[in-house]
C-alpha cells in the first residue's frame, strides 16, 4: 500500500481564505479530508493591509478545516501573490572536474547555486529558483543530466523574488495562528499544478488565474516555466465598475455579476433573461450590466496578451489560454478569450482529487488544490524522509540517554 501523509495548504486571497487538508500519496493523489473557507478581511490585491483582521480570518478558515477533518494543523504550504512579485531568467554554469566526467546530483546543486548567485536587493526575498532546462557541453534541451558525460554543465533557471516586507507580513499572520510554513509558493505556479496537463505545458500555454484582487499569469513552454507575472486587476475591478456605472452598492453589484454577468451575452443569446434584472430591490438593465463586464474582461485579457512578445505569439503558446480563478466562472469568458487571442481557450477546473472534494471542483479553488500538489511534488517526499530520519535520530538519542 502506498505511503500517505497529511498536507495542508492555505490560500490567502483578496476575497476568501481557503484552508485545505488532504492525505497525499507518494504519487501525489489527493484525498481531501477538510476544507475551510472564510471571507477575506485585512487584504487588498493580495497584500496584507491589516495584520489583526487578516490573522483572524485565517484562524477562522483553519478552524473550519480542522473541524471538518478532525485533524490539528501544525504546518502548511502558503501561496504568495501581489504586484510586488517579480521574476527573471538567469543562467548558471559549472565544470565537471572528476576523472570520469560523469554528471552527478552534487553537480546539479552546484549549478543551481551558481544560477541563484544573482544580486538580490536587501528589500527583496528569493522565493523560487526553478530549473527550466540543462545543457551538457553545449547540448541544450536536457531535462535530467544526471548520469551523462561531459566537461561543462549549464542550467537556465526562472528566479522569482518578492518584497521582503509583504512576505514578512504574510508570515507573521500565519505564525500568529500557531502554524509553521512548510514553503511559500507563487500562486500561479500552484494553480498550474491543478489545472494544466503535461501536454499543455510542453506545447506552450498561458495560465491566467483571475482572482478577486490580482490576475496571476504563468506561461509554460517545453514543459517548464517560461514567464510569470502578477497584474493588479481582477474581479474586484469588474464589480467596482458595475457598482459605479449602475449606481449600486458593492455587495449588490457583486451578486449581480455572479448571477447574471456575461462576457458574451450576444453570443449566448439568453432568451430567458429579462431585459431588466433586480437584486435586493435594485433594478438595472441586463445589457448594461453585460456591457460593463465584457469591457473589463476584455481589458484584462488584453493585459495578459501584453505579457507575450508582440510578434508571433501564436507559435510560442499554440496551446492557447487556460483561465482559472473565481472570475473564470463568468459566463462566456473563454469565448471572449478565444476571439481576442485567436487561440484555443478553456476554463481550468481542479481535478485528480477525491474525498470531500465537491466544493473544490471550481476554478476559484485552483490555487488551494495546486498548493497541495506542488507541495507533494517538490517537498513532500523530502519532508517524509526528513521526518523518518528525525524520528530515528530522536529514538536513538533517547536510547543513549537511558544507557
Amino acid at each position: 500500500m502506498a505511503k500517505r501523509t497529511t498536507l495542508t495548504s492555505i490560500d490567502v486571497g483578496t476575497t476568501k481564505i481557503c484552508t485545505t487538508i488532504a492525505d497525499m500519496s507518494e504519487r501525489s493523489n489527493a484525498r481531501i479530508i477538510g476544507v475551510g473557507v472564510a471571507p477575506s478581511s485585512g487584504l487588498h490585491k493580495g497584500l496584507v493591509v491589516n495584520i489583526n483582521e487578516a490573522k483572524e480570518t485565517i484562524r477562522e478558515s483553519v478552524r473550519k478545516a480542522e473541524q471538518a477533518s478532525n485533524y490539528k494543523v501544525e504546518s502548511a504550504f502558503v501561496g504568495v501573490t501581489g504586484r510586488h512579485v517579480s521574476s527573471i531568467n538567469n543562467r548558471g554554469v559549472v565544470a565537471i572536474t572528476r576523472n570520469d566526467r560523469l554528471v552527478r546530483r552534487d553537480d546539479l546543486r552546484r549549478v543551481l547555486q551558481s544560477a541563484r548567485s544573482i544580486k538580490v536587493p536587501s528589500d527583496r526575498k528569493l522565493i523560487h529558483v526553478i530549473p527550466r532546462g540543462y545543457a551538457v557541453d553545449g547540448q541544450p534541451g536536457i531535462k535530467n543530466p544526471v548520469g551523462m558525460h561531459g566537461f561543462r554543465l549549464d542550467v537556465e533557471t526562472h528566479i522569482i523574488t518578492a518584497a521582503v516586507t509583504s512576505v514578512q507580513n504574510l508570515i507573521k499572520c500565519i505564525h500568529g495562528v500557531g502554524i509553521e510554513i512548510e514553503d511559500l509558493i507563487l500562486e500561479p505556479l500552484a494553480s498550474s499544478e491543478a489545472v494544466l496537463s503535461e501536454d499543455e505545458k510542453q506545447v506552450g500555454t498561458i495560465l491566467a488565474d483571475i482572482g478577486g484582487g490580482t490576475t496571476d499569469i504563468a506561461i509554460f513552454k517545453d514543459g517548464s516555466i517560461w514567464h510569470t507575472s502578477i497584474l493588479p486587476v481582477a474581479g474586484y475591478q469588474i464589480t467596482r465598475d458595475i457598482a459605479i456605472g449602475l449606481g449600486l452598492p458593492f455587495d449588490v453589484a457583486e451578486e449581480m455579476k455572479k448571477r447574471y454577468g456575461s462576457a458574451m451575452p450576444v453570443y449566448e443569446s439568453k432568451v430567458d433573461t429579462p431585459s431588466t434584472i433586480s437584486e435586493d430591490g435594485h433594478g438595472v438593465s441586463y445589457q448594461d450590466l453585460c456591457d460593463i463586464v465584457r469591457a473589463r474582461v476584455e481589458e484584462i485579457i488584453r493585459l495578459i496578451l501584453l505579457e507575450l512578445p508582440r510578434s508571433e505569439y501564436e507559435t510560442l503558446v499554440p496551446g492557447g489560454l487556460v483561465l482559472t480563478g473565481g472570475s473564470a466562472n463568468l459566463s462566456g469568458i473563454e469565448i471572449l478569450g478565444r476571439d481576442i487571442l485567436q487561440l484555443p481557450s478553456r476554463v481550468g477546473v481542479p481535478t485528480n482529487m477525491y474525498g470531500i472534494a465537491d466544493t473544490l471542483r471550481d476554478p476559484a479553488y485552483a490555487t488551494s488544490v495546486g498548493l497541495l500538489l506542488w507541495g507533494a511534488k517538490n517537498k513532500g517526499l523530502q519532508t517524509w524522509k526528513t521526518r523518518r530520519f528525525s524520528l530515528r535520530h530522536f529514538v536513538s538519542r533517547i536510547r543513549n540517554l537511558f544507557r
